[in-house]
């Protein structure tokens, strides 16, 4: 590994790969009580943050204490062993990825501690994340201040070690700011708490003569030696990220030793617990939004804005809105923006809504004429207003991997300089884009905290090749000399780690970098914390996830095309930037991934640890801990827990699709060897199949007696491989039967529609289909239905046994091409199949013609009534609903149409923001998922039905979704589909219209 020289004593050990991994991971398990992970997969899993580097760890601890934490950092200690401490992963200077033991504390320690709301502080364990930190303090009126975009899953550590902000940060300030102590261990074992140390606090600790009484003397004397120079060379900007805080232990900062070790990326200490202080939560806000021609005049604006005290004050420019249109991202709020091509978002709060509208108006008032007007939209409503913060909060998902753009790259993300500086630096940044030919009405974006001058882009670097990487170098340098030239900070939030810690002298210059050493070996003097960050640091351009070397193994022979991806299996494990939207706890606005990680709280079994897996399973690098292709046991275990629900098609920024991706692993992995399938693959996979010969002999109600009886069930579910769970029941007649015999009624006047007969619907719950059926012939449609047995081979798509599904959805198509080609639109009711219909049958076949017209002709019941009959008018029914949304309807079809049609109804629904139901098709019944599939279920849904009142309807359109409830609810509810409840209301229609004539 090569390094910029050490200016310190810090002693680099050359024996790192000597480690004794083997007895170091078993004194780990006999001595912690945590979970002990030196397995490939998970090794894997970490590989990566969200930046452009990779390091794949030694092994990860998961400690579920801060004790535990302690006793592991002393193994490391006795093996040589380094170790890094990592929050959610979400860094993007590559500070959370080391060949090191990674000590994950994002698990077990989560705890709210204790909360002085007097003293307005609180007590954390590292790995609590910021929005369930402040959902627990909602009560006390008090909240923590900073608050990064990544707040709903970001953790406290990982805030303290990055030295967060936030655009709440223009009231609250970076997160230095607002802690009060700090518990620290070192990598010797010395522990202490530390904050802002008086002189009669100082010699209190040196009294005792200890190591922590030795650590403060040098520290002392370091800041005495160099507080000329911190003073004259630290930029004094509100965003000054980059570097140590050494201007910590200033006089001036009461020697504030917890302040120092803010922003250290787990290269000094580790952080056992952190006093926070807190800030009272403002009650009434409200956003003005101002739009500009350009966002250079955006910037030239702030300082104008600023004396008004905005609690926040944000830019964007319409690169930004364009990348977010192109993915359909955030409409409604996109649709709120005021005229011009880049906008300032202008946030005030108080305790008033008098207080917080008169500020607003001054602000206007104070700009009109002058050059700073501004075209303004102004924003009262707080639902709006979060819809736009959302807008600004997306910066970074929306703009990696938009379609017909190149891939951009972190890296030059989040530079700062004093705000009265901006617009120039912007003028001059804009020009080394075009320089460096990064720039065209499709380059980089630039957004951010422009209140406090933090800009915030993503640039298409070319990190493929080795020319690439060197103009990118290039760049970095050029980058760092302009910021350092403007007195600003390279960080004004996300930190050095790797990319930027080797340009820190063009920044502060060699004496203070010296400096930087020299604290570095007072914690840490065998580098034994987070080794190659900040200070002696590797290389800008080594270690990079991608970089002129990468050669993935790029599988042709390939199932599903990958349209979105240039057709390309390995740019399609690359999608993940590693934002970390899966981990979240708690479900934010109706978010549905990561179902598996909500449960398990384990990286493997997020989105972003899956699709690490998948790029690390093509062995780009030639060093992985992954190298047996397809065949890999440690990717189909991390896939074994995955869903398939899809979320992550539509909730992850970068639209990672890992039930696609699942799906294409399962049927390369199994290729060649059936036998290895587990049996429910082929009872659960071949249910379609199954179902159609049940049906066709009429056999129904003897299949049930069998898999029902006494005894005989447990029987049956053995012999399939599945679960202990209820088998559901067979229809003694199945839909397309009694279809067969159904006598059409209406006048059809608006022309014919085919109802799609899936599995489900056809053979389990043929009433949701005839009353589909009333519903559409009353609305005055001709209903037809194929005759013969289709399927849209979901089953054997969701099981990985894709080359059946393509033959199945060949038959299916040639069926419906006449239909088709007439331009006739096909109904769907189960949300599962019909997603297969509108997504993966087109990624399965992109050139066939037939599918496309099956892509865009296909719409749900909801769809058909509110888009595609004019003049409809549903019956009226005064009910009040629960809607479980399926996952695929979420993911790929949207509810949005349900939703108006229910409220033109006289329905009031709500939709649950429970995310999958946990049964998930197949996933539910296979072996080993139990567990998993009722804890989805516990966390939101259950709860909420046994809850509602006995007249509320529970609206559940899947299939899955109505077994789930039907099994699990203890009180007996049942689901009900939107066409049952729509029919429910035909009858009183009826008999209405009979009395007029």
């Amino acid at each position: 590994m090569a390094h910029v020289q050490l200016p310190t004593p810090v002693v680099r050990r050359p024996g790192r790969a000597e480690v004794n991994v083997e007895a170091l991971a078993a004194a780990l398990r006999e001595r912690v009580r945590g979970e002990v992970r030196f397995d490939r997969g998970t090794r894997g899993a970490y590989s990566t943050d969200a930046s452009n580097f990779r390091q794949v760890p030694i092994g990860v601890v998961v400690p579920r204490s801060p004790d535990d934490a302690v006793e592991a950092l002393a193994v490391a200690r006795e093996f040589g062993a380094p170790v890094l401490s990592r929050g959610g992963g979400t860094s993007l200077a590559g500070q959370c990825t080391n060949t090191a033991v990674v000590l994950d504390w994002s698990k077990y320690c989560t705890k709210l501690e204790s909360v002085d709301e007097q003293a307005r502080t609180c007590i954390v364990q590292p790995g609590i994340v910021l929005d369930e930190l402040n959902r627990q303090l909602a009560d006390t009126g008090l909240r923590f201040g900073p608050e990064p975009a990544t707040h709903m899953n970001c953790t406290l550590g990982g805030m303290i070690g990055n030295n967060s902000c936030g655009a709440t940060a223009q009231r609250t300030g970076k997160v230095v700011d607002n802690i009060a102590r700090l518990e620290v261990v070192l990598a010797d074992g010395t522990r202490f708490w530390c904050g802002e140390t008086t002189d009669e606090e100082y010699r209190e600790i040196e009294r005792h003569g200890n190591a922590q009484a030795a650590i403060y003397r040098q520290l002392r004397r370091l800041r005495d030696e160099y507080a000329d120079e911190i003073r004259r060379r630290f930029p004094d900007i509100p965003r000054r990220v980059s570097g140590y805080n050494l201007d910590s232990l200033l006089p001036e900062h009461h020697f504030d030793v917890a302040g120092l070790l803010v922003g250290s990326e787990s290269t000094l200490v580790t952080v056992l617990r952190a006093e926070l202080k807190l800030v009272p939560v403002l009650e009434e806000r409200t956003l003005v939004v101002l739009g500009y021609p350009d966002v250079v005049a955006a910037a030239d604006a702030v300082p104008a804005i600023l004396p008004h005290q905005p609690i926040a004050l944000e830019g964007i420019d319409h690169k930004l809105i364009r990348d977010q249109q192109i993915k359909n991202m955030n409409p409604q709020a996109l649709a709120e923006m005021p005229e011009g091509r880049a906008f300032l978002m202008v946030q005030f709060g108080g305790t008033t809504t008098d207080e917080v509208e008169r500020r607003a108006h001054q602000l206007l008032e104070a700009l009109h004429d002058t050059e700073n007007q501004a075209d303004v939209a102004f924003l009262d409503d707080p639902a709006r207003e979060t819809e736009l913060w959302h807008v600004r909060e997306a910066g970074l998902g929306a703009t990696a991997h938009v379609p017909g753009k190149a891939d951009t790259f972190e890296g030059w993300e989040d530079s700062a300089v004093a705000p009265e500086l901006l617009g120039k630096y912007l003028r001059r940044l804009t020009a080394l884009y075009e320089e460096f030919g990064y720039a065209s009405e499709t380059g980089p974006s630039l957004y951010g905290h422009f209140g406090q001058g933090c800009v915030h882009t993503r640039i298409p670097f070319d990190l493929y090749s080795a020319d690439g990487v060197a103009t990118y170098r290039r760049f970095m340098e050029r980058a760092a000399d302009l910021v350092a030239e403007l007195g600003g900070s390279f960080s004004g939030e996300h930190g050095d780690g790797q990319s930027r810690g080797e340009l820190l002298p063009r920044m502060f210059g060699d004496e203070i970098v010296t400096a930087f050493g020299r604290l570095k070996a007072i914690f840490d003097p065998e580098d034994r914390m987070n080794p190659g960050k900040v200070v002696a640091p590797y290389r800008l351009d080594e270690n990079l996830r991608l970089g002129g070397g990468w050669a993935p193994a790029n599988p042709q022979d390939l199932y599903f095309k990958f349209p979105h991806d240039g057709g390309s299996f390995a740019q399609a494990a690359n999608r993940c930037v590693g934002i970390g939207r899966c981990r979240q706890h708690k479900t934010d606005g109706g978010q549905v991934m990561c179902p598996s990680y909500q449960v398990t709280g384990e990286e493997e079994h997020s989105t972003r640890g899956r699709a690490r897996l998948l790029f690390e399973m093509l062995d780009g690098h030639g060093d992985g801990p992954l190298t047996d292709g397809w065949r890999s046991t440690e990717v189909k275990d991390a896939l074994d827990l995955c869903l398939a629900c899809k979320g992550c098609k539509t909730d992850c920024p970068a639209n990672v699709d890992m039930a696609t991706y699942k799906a294409e692993f399962l049927a390369h992995h199994f290729h060649g060897r059936p036998w290895r399938r587990p049996r429910s693959d082929f009872t659960m996979g071949w249910l379609p199949a199954v179902a159609r010969i049940v049906g066709k002999l009429h056999a129904g109600k003897l299949v049930n007696v069998l898999t029902h009886a006494p005894g005989l069930s447990r029987l049956a579910t053995r012999a399939a491989g599945v679960e202990d769970r209820e088998i559901p029941l067979f229809a003694g007649q199945t839909l397309q039967q009694w279809f067969a015999r159904h006598h059409p009624a209406g006048d059809g006047v608006r022309g014919t529609v085919l109802l799609w007969p899936d599995t489900f619907t056809n053979a389990f719950h043929p009433h949701v289909g005839q009353a589909a059926v009333r519903v559409l012939e009353e609305a005055g449609w001709r209903v037809t239905m194929p005759s013969r047995p289709v399927c849209c081979a979901l089953t054997w798509i969701s099981t990985g046994q894709l080359g059946t599904a393509k033959r199945i959805l060949t038959r299916t198509v040639r069926e419906l091409a006449p239909h088709l080609r007439e331009g006739g639109l096909v109904v769907g009711l189960e949300p599962s199949c019909t997603a297969v219909f509108r997504s993966d049958a087109l990624e399965l076949f992109p050139g066939d013609q037939d599918v496309r017209r099956l892509h865009a002709q296909t719409v749900t019941l909801a769809e058909l009534l509110t888009e595609h009959s004019p003049g409809y008018r549903p019956p009226r029914l005064s009910a009040k609903a629960i809607a479980q949304v399926h996952c695929h309807q979420h993911a790929v079809m949207g509810w949005d149409p349900d939703q108006q049609l229910l409220r033109d109804a006289g329905v009031d629904a709500e939709h649950l923001d429970s995310g999958c139901c946990g049964l998930a098709g197949n996933f539910g019944f296979e072996k080993g998922h139990l567990a998993v599939s009722e804890a989805c279920a516990e966390r939101v849904l259950l709860p909420r039905v046994r809850e509602a009142s006995a007249d509320t309807v529970v609206l559940a359109d899947g299939f899955s979704c109505r077994t789930q409830i039907h099994e699990l609810d203890s009180n007996g509810r049942e689901g009900v589909h939107l066409a049952e409840l729509l029919a429910s209301g035909l009858e009183g229609r009826t008999a209405t219209r009979r009395s007029a004539r």
